[in-house]
Protein backbone atom coordinates (compact mmCIF):
# COMPACT_ATOMS: atom_id res chain seq x y z
CA UNK A 1 0.00 0.00 0.00
CA UNK A 2 1.55 3.63 -0.68
CA UNK A 3 1.39 6.29 1.79
CA UNK A 4 2.40 10.01 2.05
CA UNK A 5 4.28 11.09 5.33
CA UNK A 6 4.53 14.33 6.45
CA UNK A 7 6.70 15.50 9.85
CA UNK A 8 9.64 12.98 9.73
CA UNK A 9 10.93 13.45 12.75
CA UNK A 10 12.39 10.58 15.27
CA UNK A 11 9.24 8.90 15.52
CA UNK A 12 8.24 9.59 12.26
CA UNK A 13 11.26 8.33 10.60
CA UNK A 14 10.80 4.90 12.68
CA UNK A 15 7.17 4.62 11.43
CA UNK A 16 8.43 4.89 7.80
CA UNK A 17 11.28 2.93 8.29
CA UNK A 18 9.10 0.25 9.46
CA UNK A 19 6.27 0.21 6.95
CA UNK A 20 9.25 0.08 4.47
CA UNK A 21 10.93 -3.28 5.77
CA UNK A 22 6.71 -4.15 5.58
CA UNK A 23 6.57 -3.62 2.00
CA UNK A 24 4.70 -0.12 2.05
CA UNK A 25 5.86 2.85 -0.73
CA UNK A 26 6.39 5.78 1.66
CA UNK A 27 6.87 8.69 0.08
CA UNK A 28 8.47 11.33 2.84
CA UNK A 29 8.17 15.07 3.08
CA UNK A 30 9.79 17.04 5.71
CA UNK A 31 10.82 20.73 6.20
CA UNK A 32 14.80 19.61 7.06
CA UNK A 33 15.99 18.51 3.95
CA UNK A 34 18.35 15.94 6.16
CA UNK A 35 15.15 13.68 7.57
CA UNK A 36 13.93 13.00 4.09
CA UNK A 37 17.62 12.28 3.14
CA UNK A 38 17.41 10.09 6.11
CA UNK A 39 14.01 7.96 5.40
CA UNK A 40 15.43 8.01 1.40
CA UNK A 41 18.54 5.58 2.93
CA UNK A 42 15.67 3.43 3.81
CA UNK A 43 14.04 2.97 1.37
CA UNK A 44 11.02 5.91 1.22
CA UNK A 45 10.97 7.79 -1.69
CA UNK A 46 11.47 11.52 -1.08
CA UNK A 47 9.48 14.84 -1.44
CA UNK A 48 10.19 18.20 -1.46
CA UNK A 49 6.47 19.77 -1.81
CA UNK A 50 3.36 19.19 -1.11
CA UNK A 51 2.69 18.94 -4.93
CA UNK A 52 5.25 16.40 -5.60
CA UNK A 53 4.62 14.17 -2.45
CA UNK A 54 1.02 13.72 -3.42
CA UNK A 55 1.91 13.69 -7.31
CA UNK A 56 4.24 10.11 -6.92
CA UNK A 57 0.51 8.57 -4.67
CA UNK A 58 -1.82 6.48 -6.21
CA UNK A 59 -5.12 7.44 -5.63
CA UNK A 60 -7.39 6.78 -2.92
CA UNK A 61 -4.34 8.92 -1.53
CA UNK A 62 -3.42 8.64 2.53
CA UNK A 63 -1.57 11.28 3.81
CA UNK A 64 0.04 10.42 7.80
CA UNK A 65 0.52 13.51 9.37
CA UNK A 66 3.12 13.83 12.35
CA UNK A 67 3.41 17.35 12.92
CA UNK A 68 2.87 19.13 16.59
CA UNK A 69 -0.89 19.42 17.24
CA UNK A 70 -2.81 22.61 16.77
CA UNK A 71 -2.17 25.48 13.91
CA UNK A 72 0.63 23.67 12.36
CA UNK A 73 -2.23 20.33 12.15
CA UNK A 74 -4.56 23.20 10.97
CA UNK A 75 -1.89 24.86 8.70
CA UNK A 76 -0.52 21.50 6.73
CA UNK A 77 -4.22 20.19 5.90
CA UNK A 78 -5.08 23.52 4.17
CA UNK A 79 -1.95 23.42 2.43
CA UNK A 80 -3.18 19.97 1.33
CA UNK A 81 -6.84 20.34 0.48
CA UNK A 82 -6.60 22.05 -2.52
CA UNK A 83 -4.14 18.74 -4.13
CA UNK A 84 -6.59 16.29 -2.79
CA UNK A 85 -9.58 14.42 -4.07
CA UNK A 86 -12.87 12.85 -3.16
CA UNK A 87 -11.98 9.74 -1.35
CA UNK A 88 -8.59 10.60 0.00
CA UNK A 89 -7.68 10.03 3.74
CA UNK A 90 -5.62 12.57 5.62
CA UNK A 91 -4.42 10.31 9.08
CA UNK A 92 -3.33 12.72 11.94
CA UNK A 93 -0.97 10.59 13.97
CA UNK A 94 0.16 13.19 16.29
CA UNK A 95 -0.99 14.28 19.62
CA UNK A 96 -4.26 16.69 18.69
CA UNK A 97 -6.72 17.45 21.25
CA UNK A 98 -9.97 15.49 20.39
CA UNK A 99 -11.83 18.30 20.10
CA UNK A 100 -10.43 19.70 17.40
CA UNK A 101 -9.90 16.23 15.27
CA UNK A 102 -13.57 16.18 15.77
CA UNK A 103 -13.85 19.72 14.12
CA UNK A 104 -11.49 18.72 11.53
CA UNK A 105 -13.19 15.71 10.35
CA UNK A 106 -16.77 17.98 10.01
CA UNK A 107 -14.77 20.58 7.74
CA UNK A 108 -13.03 17.39 5.42
CA UNK A 109 -16.16 15.19 4.96
CA UNK A 110 -17.67 18.19 3.52
CA UNK A 111 -14.92 18.42 0.76
CA UNK A 112 -16.02 14.26 0.57
CA UNK A 113 -12.31 13.13 2.64
CA UNK A 114 -11.80 11.20 5.00
CA UNK A 115 -10.18 12.16 8.34
CA UNK A 116 -8.92 9.38 10.16
CA UNK A 117 -7.25 10.27 14.09
CA UNK A 118 -4.36 7.83 15.03
CA UNK A 119 -3.50 7.98 18.65
CA UNK A 120 -0.34 6.36 18.53
CA UNK A 121 2.10 5.19 21.38
CA UNK A 122 5.17 3.58 21.21
CA UNK A 123 7.72 6.51 21.16
CA UNK A 124 11.59 5.80 19.44
CA UNK A 125 10.96 1.81 20.51
CA UNK A 126 8.12 1.51 17.83
CA UNK A 127 10.67 0.23 14.95
CA UNK A 128 11.20 -2.58 17.33
CA UNK A 129 8.57 -3.50 19.24
CA UNK A 130 5.49 -2.09 17.06
CA UNK A 131 3.10 1.06 17.42
CA UNK A 132 0.06 1.10 19.50
CA UNK A 133 -2.51 2.81 17.69
CA UNK A 134 -6.14 3.97 18.95
CA UNK A 135 -7.91 5.30 15.62
CA UNK A 136 -10.93 6.74 14.75
CA UNK A 137 -12.96 7.51 12.06
CA UNK A 138 -14.79 6.19 9.75
CA UNK A 139 -15.00 2.56 9.63
CA UNK A 140 -14.94 1.90 5.65
CA UNK A 141 -11.83 4.67 5.43
CA UNK A 142 -9.92 2.76 8.58
CA UNK A 143 -10.25 -0.64 6.99
CA UNK A 144 -8.75 0.25 3.51
CA UNK A 145 -6.06 1.25 5.73
CA UNK A 146 -6.00 -1.43 7.93
CA UNK A 147 -2.62 -2.67 5.91
CA UNK A 148 -0.79 0.41 6.87
CA UNK A 149 -2.02 -0.22 10.40
CA UNK A 150 -1.56 -4.00 10.48
CA UNK A 151 2.26 -3.31 9.23
CA UNK A 152 3.36 -0.45 12.11
CA UNK A 153 1.15 -2.59 15.20
CA UNK A 154 3.47 -5.38 17.17
CA UNK A 155 1.14 -7.83 15.13
CA UNK A 156 -1.51 -7.88 12.36
CA UNK A 157 -4.55 -8.71 15.36
CA UNK A 158 -2.42 -6.81 18.51
CA UNK A 159 -2.09 -3.30 19.26
CA UNK A 160 -4.13 -1.38 16.93
CA UNK A 161 -7.97 -1.32 16.22
CA UNK A 162 -10.93 1.51 15.74
CA UNK A 163 -12.32 2.58 18.72
CA UNK A 164 -15.04 5.01 17.77
CA UNK A 165 -15.85 7.62 14.93
CA UNK A 166 -13.31 10.82 14.61
CA UNK A 167 -12.50 11.61 17.69
CA UNK A 168 -12.04 8.87 19.25
CA UNK A 169 -8.74 7.88 18.89
CA UNK A 170 -7.17 10.91 20.26
CA UNK A 171 -9.75 10.85 23.23
CA UNK A 172 -8.62 7.66 23.97
CA UNK A 173 -4.89 8.22 23.64
CA UNK A 174 -5.55 11.15 25.57
CA UNK A 175 -6.66 9.40 28.75
CA UNK A 176 -3.63 7.07 27.58
CA UNK A 177 -1.31 9.43 28.34
CA UNK A 178 -3.18 10.87 31.74
CA UNK A 179 -2.59 7.48 32.80
CA UNK A 180 0.81 7.12 32.24
CA UNK A 181 1.48 10.48 34.02
CA UNK A 182 -0.05 8.21 37.33
CA UNK A 183 1.94 5.32 36.77
CA UNK A 184 5.21 7.49 36.19
CA UNK A 185 4.33 10.04 39.07
CA UNK A 186 3.81 6.35 41.39
CA UNK A 187 7.36 4.68 40.24
CA UNK A 188 8.79 7.81 41.22
CA UNK A 189 7.38 7.89 44.77
CA UNK A 190 7.79 4.64 45.60
CA UNK A 191 11.45 4.70 44.71
CA UNK A 192 12.44 7.97 46.55
CA UNK A 193 10.75 6.67 49.58
CA UNK A 194 13.01 3.40 49.46
CA UNK A 195 15.94 5.78 48.83
CA UNK A 196 15.75 8.18 51.75
CA UNK A 197 15.42 4.72 54.14
CA UNK A 198 19.33 5.20 54.76
CA UNK A 199 19.50 2.97 57.24
CA UNK A 200 18.48 0.14 54.76
CA UNK A 201 21.08 1.09 52.26
CA UNK A 202 18.83 -0.15 50.01
CA UNK A 203 19.65 -0.44 46.48
CA UNK A 204 16.75 0.80 44.16
CA UNK A 205 18.34 -1.07 40.72
CA UNK A 206 18.56 -4.22 42.53
CA UNK A 207 14.90 -3.90 43.57
CA UNK A 208 13.63 -2.47 40.21
CA UNK A 209 15.01 -5.98 38.80
CA UNK A 210 13.74 -7.71 41.71
CA UNK A 211 9.93 -6.15 40.60
CA UNK A 212 10.38 -6.96 36.93
CA UNK A 213 9.68 -10.49 37.47
CA UNK A 214 6.79 -11.77 38.80
CA UNK A 215 5.46 -9.22 40.81
CA UNK A 216 2.43 -7.17 40.09
CA UNK A 217 3.25 -3.75 39.63
CA UNK A 218 5.94 -5.29 36.92
CA UNK A 219 5.67 -3.14 33.57
CA UNK A 220 7.61 -1.80 30.36
CA UNK A 221 7.71 1.37 32.19
CA UNK A 222 9.45 -0.64 34.66
CA UNK A 223 11.27 -1.82 32.64
CA UNK A 224 12.60 1.46 30.99
CA UNK A 225 13.21 2.85 34.41
CA UNK A 226 15.80 -0.45 35.18
CA UNK A 227 17.24 1.03 31.78
CA UNK A 228 18.02 4.46 33.24
CA UNK A 229 19.29 3.44 36.40
CA UNK A 230 21.74 1.10 35.15
CA UNK A 231 23.07 3.52 33.01
CA UNK A 232 22.68 6.35 35.69
CA UNK A 233 21.78 5.13 39.42
CA UNK A 234 22.48 8.35 41.06
CA UNK A 235 20.42 10.41 38.10
CA UNK A 236 23.39 12.66 38.02
CA UNK A 237 22.99 15.32 35.65
CA UNK A 238 19.36 14.87 35.27
CA UNK A 239 17.37 18.00 36.50
CA UNK A 240 14.06 17.91 38.23
CA UNK A 241 12.63 19.69 35.77
CA UNK A 242 9.27 17.57 34.32
CA UNK A 243 8.03 18.95 31.19
CA UNK A 244 4.27 18.47 30.14
CA UNK A 245 3.17 17.97 26.81
CA UNK A 246 -0.75 18.90 27.15
CA UNK A 247 -2.43 15.48 27.18
CA UNK A 248 -2.78 15.72 30.99
CA UNK A 249 -4.11 18.59 31.09
CA UNK A 250 -6.42 18.08 28.63
CA UNK A 251 -7.45 15.00 30.67
CA UNK A 252 -7.99 16.57 33.63
CA UNK A 253 -10.14 19.47 32.24
CA UNK A 254 -12.06 16.56 30.58
CA UNK A 255 -13.21 15.14 34.10
CA UNK A 256 -14.23 18.67 35.52
CA UNK A 257 -16.20 18.32 32.59
CA UNK A 258 -17.48 15.03 33.07
CA UNK A 259 -17.74 15.50 36.51
CA UNK A 260 -15.00 12.39 36.86
CA UNK A 261 -12.98 12.45 40.12
CA UNK A 262 -9.28 11.87 38.48
CA UNK A 263 -7.79 12.35 41.90
CA UNK A 264 -4.55 10.33 40.59
CA UNK A 265 -3.47 11.97 37.27
CA UNK A 266 -4.65 15.42 38.62
CA UNK A 267 -1.88 14.77 40.94
CA UNK A 268 0.53 13.48 39.04
CA UNK A 269 0.27 17.16 36.49
CA UNK A 270 0.55 18.88 39.83
CA UNK A 271 3.74 17.71 40.71
CA UNK A 272 4.72 18.09 37.14
CA UNK A 273 3.37 21.80 37.24
CA UNK A 274 5.39 21.97 40.49
CA UNK A 275 8.33 20.95 39.19
CA UNK A 276 8.87 23.72 36.48
CA UNK A 277 8.88 26.29 39.27
CA UNK A 278 12.10 26.74 40.30
CA UNK A 279 10.96 29.16 42.99
CA UNK A 280 7.50 28.31 44.34
CA UNK A 281 5.81 31.67 45.40
CA UNK A 282 3.49 29.53 47.44
CA UNK A 283 6.05 27.91 49.91
CA UNK A 284 7.49 30.90 50.17
CA UNK A 285 3.77 32.14 51.52
CA UNK A 286 3.81 29.10 53.63
CA UNK A 287 7.00 30.10 55.23
CA UNK A 288 6.26 33.49 55.85
CA UNK A 289 2.53 32.45 57.12
CA UNK A 290 4.20 30.20 59.94
CA UNK A 291 6.76 33.02 60.82
CA UNK A 292 3.86 35.56 61.12
CA UNK A 293 1.60 33.31 63.32
CA UNK A 294 4.09 31.46 65.68
CA UNK A 295 7.58 33.01 64.87
CA UNK A 296 8.44 29.80 62.86
CA UNK A 297 12.23 30.23 61.69
CA UNK A 298 12.55 31.28 57.41
CA UNK A 299 15.28 30.19 55.47
CA UNK A 300 16.65 32.82 53.36
CA UNK A 301 17.94 33.10 50.18
CA UNK A 302 21.16 34.95 49.22
CA UNK A 303 20.73 37.27 45.73
CA UNK A 304 23.72 36.22 43.44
Amino acid sequence: MELGMIGLGKMGAFMTERLVRGGHKVVGLDRDAGAVARVVEKGATGADSLEKLIAQLKAPRAIWLMVPAGAPVDDTIAQLVPHLAPGDTIIDGGNSNYKDTMRRAAALAEKKLNFVDSGTSGGVWGLKEGYSMMIGGDAEAVKRLAPIFQTLAPAPDKGWGRVGPAGSGHFVKMVHNGIEYGMMQAYSEGLDLLRHKKEFGLDLLQISKIWQVGSVIRSWLLDLTVDALSKNPGLEGIGAYVTDSGEGRWTVIEGVELGVPLPVISGALDARFRSQDTEPFANKLLAMMRNEFGGHAVQTTTKK
